[in-house]
Parts: C-alpha cells; structure tokens; sequence
C-alpha cells in the first residue's frame, strides 16, 4: 500500500496530538511553573510511549514497512533535535527567562512548529516528486537520479562531518538581534520587559508585546532554522508519503518540551552525542546520494539509526564527570 489510505490512521492521530495538547496546556499546566526533573522525566515517558503505541498501530493497519519508517523518522527527528535543545537553553540564559515562563514559550513554540512542519514536509515531497532527471545507463545499469534527494544528501553529509568538529558558535550570539528577534520587532513594538506570563500588552488604545514575545520569536525562528537539517534527513527515509513523515515528526518534537527540561539540567552528561549525531546524518547522506545505485532498507536505517543514538548516549554517560 503506498501512502496512507487509511482515514482512520489520520484520525486517531489527530485525535491524540488535540487531546494531549489540551491536558498539557489546559488541565497539567494552567499555570505557569518550573517543571522539576520528576514532571519532565514522565511526561518524556509519555511521549515517547504515545509514539511507540501509535507506531504499533502503523504496524496493524499498514504493515511492518510503515511501522519502520514511522520508528527510523521518529528517531531521526528525535535525535537531531537535540541539538536544538542546546541552543534553547543558551537563549533563555541569554534573555535571562525565568524558569516557570519556560514551559509556555517551549508549548507556544511547538504549536508553531506543527504548522510549519507541515509546510515544509507536505511541499518538499511534492518537489521530490517533481525532481527525478530521465533515467541514464551506466554501465548497463540504469539509474534514476532524483535532484532535490541528492542535492540534500550531500548537504546532509557536509552539516554531519561540520557537526563532529569543535565548535562554540552559539555561546557568544546575541540572539536579540537574531532573525526572529529582528521580524517581531517590525510588525509590533516590544518591552523590555516581563509582564507575568503576558505575550502581548494592551495598555489604553496602545498594544506591544512583550519580552516574552521576542523569546517566542526567537525560538520559532531557531526551530525553523535547524529543520533545514533534520527534515532533509527523514525525506530519506519515506519520500512519497508526506503523511507518515509528518505524523513521526510531530510526536518527535512534541516530547522534546519535556526533554529540554531534563537536559538543561544534565548538558554535560551527553558530550559524546554529537559524534553520534554526524554519524547519522553522514549516514542518512550517503544514503540520498547513493539511492539510485543501492537502496536502504526501512529496517537497516531503523537498526543503525537507533544503534548509534544509543551508543553514543550510553558512551557519553559512562565518561561524563562526576558530581
């Protein structure tokens, strides 16, 4: 069966991803507070769970083949977003954002990012679809190269071997001048200031938005920013099913909220992860760029995918300092 057919796969996750995102911002979290290492490790659990069960259900409505794809682009999203997660934490240091506004701005910051995926991936397997060159024979073999799959795969390999290397590229940025700091600014005046939990202030017949405003902005902007990496990535995984890719990418970034409040509290216990990060996207590169001559299977991207994520989280654990 190619693509999803089944109605009723899209409308259990829809199902799903409204009613958790209603207990979380409107029952778990009405609110604003700091989330302990407690709150944040179960609500990961959740997460990650909800994937795994829906993933099963990929597997009884569609097959093994689905499910794999589902579970390597999950992972792959899961994994490259770490580092996203980082920059988070270097952001809210820098805007000096209290602990208990976090969780809101990371909720906020979501929501846009469902939107957005949506677009990217959506759009992007259409131009796949549109960027196959007319088949060649090399060698008595023919090949049919796709553009925008190789041009993404070599990419993919260029940001993995960048990845590997030193780097300190955020720790000195000053992100009210970034991208997303300088866009909020030219469509509302913003406050310097704090105002509880407030986006926006109406004061008389005047609005402006608020401090919090520009973080959000902020991290909108770096979310879109680093999916120029991690959506190329899992276009290798299932190219003509935007469905399954989207599905995956969302339950993905939506466990990441809970996961950033874990990290920000244990950032040098995964010193190794990012090796195992340029690993897998040099992996996932090759695999673009040499799809018309070998392919790889759904299953064998899954095992190394999850191999190497865990490898490098296990080594990073055992070598970190100690307290």
């Amino acid at each position: 069966m190619s693509g999803f057919d089944h109605p009723i796969l899209i409308a259990v996750f829809v199902a799903v991803i409204l009613l958790m995102l209603f207990l979380d911002l409107g029952v778990f979290n009405k609110k604003s507070h700091s989330i302990s290492n407690k709150e944040a490790l179960t609500w990961t659990i959740v997460w990650i769970s909800l994937a795994m069960l829906f993933s099963g259900f990929i597997y009884v409505q569609e097959g093994f083949e689905k499910f794999a794809q589902f579970q390597s682009a999950y992972w792959i999203e899961e994994a490259l977003s770490i580092d996203n997660l980082f920059v988070f934490i270097l952001v809210f240091k820098f805007f000096k954002l209290q602990d208990e506004l976090q969780h809101k701005v990371l909720f906020w910051g979501i929501i846009g990012a469902i939107v957005f995926r949506a677009l990217f991936i959506f759009s992007g397997v259409e131009l796949i679809k549109l960027s196959y060159l007319p088949a060649i024979n090399v060698g008595g073999m023919w090949l049919e190269i796709n553009l925008i799959l190789t041009i993404f795969g070599f990419f993919l390999i260029w940001a993995g071997v960048k990845s590997a290397l030193p780097k300190d590229e955020h720790a000195n940025d000053d992100f009210g001048k970034s991208f997303g700091a300088r866009m909020i600014r030219k469509f509302i005046p913003i406050s310097n200031h704090y105002y509880e939990d407030k986006f926006i202030i109406k004061h008389k017949n005047y609005r402006f938005g608020t401090r919090l405003l520009l973080v959000l902005a902020v991290v909108e902007s770096t979310d879109l920013i680093f999916a120029i990496d991690s959506i190329p990535a899992i276009f290798a995984i299932a190219p003509d099913d935007p469905f399954i890719l989207y599905m995956s990418n969302i339950f993905a970034i939506l466990g990441l909220r809970s996961m950033y409040f874990l990290l920000a509290n244990s950032i040098d216990k995964f010193s190794k992860l990012k090796y195992g990060l340029a690993i897998i996207l040099t992996f996932i590169g090759c695999k673009m760029v040499f799809a018309p001559i070998y392919h790889v299977g759904s299953t064998l991207s899954l095992l190394i995918v999850v191999g190497v994520l865990a490898t490098s989280v296990i080594i990073s654990l055992l070598t970190a300092p100690k307290e």
